[in-house]
């Protein structure tokens, strides 16, 4: 069996399990074996599954656990779907997504950290703008975190002044 036809198999088991955390641990292998077309299927499926996985937790009203290995990979899978809406200057989609992300979480870090991402989007503030001025990319990497955890003061600015529009 070819190192194409054994990565194939793998993916379809994980597939067929549901198991999103597998296909995350396949993705490096993935990158190095399959061409551009077939990359977009492998992150299409873990979308799906993700989405299926989120229709779930809504409709059982479950709130996902980070420290649970396949919910910790669907929030992490939701949560790159909605920055690809935000890097497409979808900010509207994206908002929306990065809000229910922060009420599906156990994990307050990841909530609160995706209120200050929902109501940049929002504000249509474009995602470099926010990358550069809101976020914290260094503290953020050294904190180890799949998703953008540590802000610049100027994060709590935003927030303050999107509350004092609302009152």
């Amino acid at each position: 069996m070819s190192k194409i036809e054994e990565l194939k198999a793998e993916i379809l088991a994980a597939q067929e399990n549901s198991d999103i955390a597998s296909l995350y641990v396949l993705e490096q292998k993935a990158h190095d074996i399959f061409d551009e077309e077939t990359l977009h299927a492998f992150y299409a499926n873990i979308l799906d599954l993700a989405l299926e996985r989120l229709t779930e937790a809504l409709e059982t009203h479950r709130v996902m656990d980070m420290n649970e290995v396949q919910d910790f990979a669907t929030l992490r899978a939701l949560y790159e779907y909605a920055i690809e809406h935000y890097s497409a200057d979808k900010c509207q989609d994206a908002s929306a997504l990065f809000e229910v992300l922060s009420g599906l979480s156990n994990d307050k870090k990841f909530s609160a950290a995706l209120k200050f991402h929902s109501l940049a989007a929002a504000e249509n503030l474009p995602l470099d703008d926010f990358l550069e001025n809101i976020a914290d990319i260094d503290a953020t990497q050294n904190a180890g975190t799949f998703y953008i955890s540590c802000f610049q003061e100027k994060a709590q600015k935003l927030l303050d002044n999107v509350q004092s529009k609302g009152k």
